[in-house]
Formats: structure tokens, sequence, C-alpha cells
């Protein structure tokens, strides 16, 4: 009975320091992720040296989890933006994924595909735009007429300022994301299993 007794409490010994040993890994799984992302943040900001130099001089076990980081980091970065300026940042941080990837060919076509969806998004938005605005500027300006009867004064009116332009351009606006959403957050996910999975393969 002792000996069954012994070998019990050793399993039970073993089991606790497996499971300290698991939460351990755990706590620098997350250090090392946070540190991606950090990374991954300062790529953003323009400090430091290339993203795939620095994930490049990390120790092996390492680099699964910062990469993972950096990955997460540089995707969060790409978004619907219907301005060019906030595009760019899009850009870039595609641009930091071709360097976590080092100009990988598959990686480099699903970032093509990606930049397309950008483009055409904001392409799309502005011309559905032009064209509400061409709807409504009849409309306007019978009201300025309006006014102008009314009040003795010329105004000039814009298609934005009415109310149903508003409701009309905000249902617009829902089913473009809905639509060119759906396709990058797709891409994305691609993007993240191709150079997450790729390491652990």
């Amino acid at each position: 009975m002792a000996e069954i007794k012994s070998t019990m409490e050793m399993v039970l010994e073993r089991a606790a320091r497996m499971a300290a040993g698991a939460a351990d890994n755990n706590y620098l799984g997350e250090e090392q992720l946070k540190e991606g992302m950090r990374l991954g943040a300062a790529y953003m900001r323009d400090e430091g040296p290339h993203l795939g130099e620095r994930l490049g001089a990390l120790p092996l076990a390492e680099q699964g989890p910062v990469r993972k980081g950096a990955v997460q980091a540089m995707l969060r970065n790409i978004f619907l933006a219907r301005e060019a300026e906030k595009q760019e940042l899009a850009e870039k941080a595609m641009h930091g994924l071709v360097e976590i990837g080092q100009d990988d060919g598959e990686l480099l076509q699903i970032l093509g595909e990606m930049k397309k969806i950008l483009d055409g998004y904001r392409q799309h938005g502005e011309q559905l735009k032009a064209q509400l605005e061409a709807q409504f500027s009849q409309q306007m300006a019978l009201m300025e007429q309006n006014l102008a009867k009314q009040t003795g004064m010329a105004m000039k009116l814009q298609p934005a300022q009415h109310p149903k332009f508003q409701e009309e351009w905000a249902r617009i606006q829902g089913q473009l994301n809905e639509q060119y959403g759906q396709a990058l957050k797709q891409l994305k996910e691609l993007v993240e299993q191709h150079l997450v999975v790729e390491l652990v393969s």
C-alpha cells in the first residue's frame, strides 16, 4: 500500500510540476506576443531597424510568439479607409507584413488582393457618393428656388445638407462596409494563417 501511495504521490508531484511549467510557458508566450506587438507598433512609428531584422535576431524559440504579435499589430492597422491619407497607414502595415514574410510570393499575392479591396472600397464609395449627390442636386435646386421666393435671397444648398441624403448615404456606407469588410477580414485571416502557421510547420 505504501508503494502505491508513493507512486500516486509521484504522479501528483509530476502533474503539479507540469502545470507549473505550463503556466510559466503561457506567461512567457504572452510576454513574447506583447513584445511582438510592441515591435509592430515601433515599426508603424518608424522607430528602430527593419522588422524582419529584429525578428531574425531573436532566439528561434521566441520567434513564433513574437512574430505572431507583430503580425497582429500590422493587421490591426489595415482597415477600410475613405481617405487616401488613412489608407497610407494600411499600406505601411502591408509593407511590414512583407518584411515579416521576407518577400514570400504567396503572401505578396494575398496582399495584392488586399490592396485591391482597399482601393476598390475607396473608389466605389466616391462613385456612389457622387451619384447620390447628382440625384439630390435636382431636388436642392428646387429647394433653392423656393427659399429664394420666400426670403428674397439667393441661397446655395449642398446635397449633403438634405436629411434624406444623409440617411441614404448612411445606408449605402453600411452596405459597402459589410461587403468590403467581409472580404478584407477573410484576407487578413489568410495572412495571419500564412505567416504564423508557416513558422510552426
